[in-house]
């Protein structure tokens, strides 16, 4: 059994797939291609936007949304507590502050009120400049950006949405990567939509932000081409191999991949609603369960259940055992006296199970099974 099993999705999609490197192939343009453009409009029509530019991983991309803006030394980045390091890395590596926020005990994504607590703290203390908040679309569930909105409107905040792990997820009938100024995502190949390497992609509505985006990935080009640099730049493009394997993959997501997500999902709540914390979704959004995630009674019951199911060669992972303001790495980052009640309990009890679109009902109830057992 696979935890997410893309060996199962390749042979559903074998035939597209191969003919799509083949075509890659016999043409031997191999950055830039025609499948990359074809992606980039048909994933920016998708989740309503105006523009996609793809670029070479989602670590890229979140970096290049802080050139963008010229985020650096003296701006304060509000980011939440729950979320892998990639969110947060540009704020170190562009030497502004990590301010982390709480999360909701719900749904595990950013606390507005945390938010809202952690900018008026950081304008009380004067020494940082509220510039900007990623909003991370943890575990494939979108934010609650009917409150994070407002809140970045009366701060005048850059809203940089984090969709890495929600492309194909939706939020009130908007598609995730339509939040914000900026929105990010990642094609690495155990998202909801990956690639066989690394990928990323942009999405932005200005069309001037676009320009300068496209500039960016390609060494800070100009109008004249390659060599005439007008900015500094990266070097971040997505291959038109990879392109060529996401056209299919994404016509499968959006056919039937996002249902069979839900399925998956419904029959494990189902099985678990009596003795586990299961995911919550909000009313009128869809989450795409880029990884189904689960909260025991408490620790001793979490570190039994994981025990368990790795003893019976059942793939498990822990979804994120450490909050962001306990890493070594942001040790020094101020806290503004948040207590992170919410996240270090999420940590302390969460465990993640097998969950994608392509899982077998007999595999699943075998997960089911071995759980309780460990209960």
């Amino acid at each position: 059994m696979q935890f997410i099993d893309l060996k199962a999705q390749y042979q559903a999609l074998k035939t597209e797939i191969d003919e799509n490197i083949h075509a890659v192939l016999d043409v031997g343009q191999y950055i830039g291609g025609a499948p990359v453009k074809e992606l980039e409009e048909k994933l920016a029509a998708f989740v309503g936007r105006k523009h996609c530019i793809s670029c070479a991983n989602g670590t890229d991309a979140l970096q290049i949304a802080f050139m963008v803006y010229g985020i650096g030394a003296g701006d304060a980045v509000f980011c939440s507590d729950i979320t892998f390091i990639s969110s947060t890395e540009p704020s170190k590596m562009f030497g502004a502050a990590s301010v982390f926020c709480d999360i909701q005990p719900d749904t595990y994504n950013m606390s507005p009120e945390s938010l809202e607590k952690q900018i008026q703290a950081v304008l009380a203390e004067g020494k940082l400049k509220p510039k900007a908040v990623i909003a991370v679309d943890i575990l494939g569930n979108p934010c609650d950006y009917d409150a994070i909105i407002p809140i970045c409107e009366k701060y005048g905040l850059i809203l940089i949405e984090d969709a890495a792990q929600s492309f194909g997820a939706s939020y009130k009938g908007k598609r995730c990567c339509s939040f914000g100024q900026i929105a990010t995502t990642s094609f690495f190949p155990a998202k909801p939509l990956g690639c066989y390497g690394d990928g990323g992609a942009i999405f932005v509505d200005d069309d001037e932000l676009a320009h300068v985006i496209r500039s960016i990935c390609v060494h800070g080009k100009g109008p004249k081409g390659k060599y005439d640099n007008i900015r500094v730049g990266v070097n971040s493009r997505l291959d038109t191999i990879q392109a060529a394997i996401l056209l299919p993959k994404f016509k499968a997501l959006e056919d039937y991949e996002i249902a069979n997500r839900q399925s998956v999902a419904k029959r494990y709540n189902e099985a678990f609603a009596a003795d586990f914390t299961t995911p919550f979704v909000q009313d009128d959004c869809i989450s795409i369960y880029a990884q189904y995630a689960l909260l025991a009674k408490d620790t001793e019951t979490r570190d039994r259940v994981v025990a368990h199911l790795t003893e019976k060669k059942i793939p498990n992972m822990i979804y994120y055992p450490t909050p962001q303001h306990a890493l070594p790495v942001f040790e020094n980052e101020p806290t503004y006296g948040e207590s992170f009640t919410n996240a270090n309990d999420y940590c302390a009890r969460t465990l993640s199970l097998p969950m994608h679109p392509y899982m077998d009902p007999a595999d699943q109830e075998l997960v089911i099974k071995t759980v309780l057992e460990a209960l």
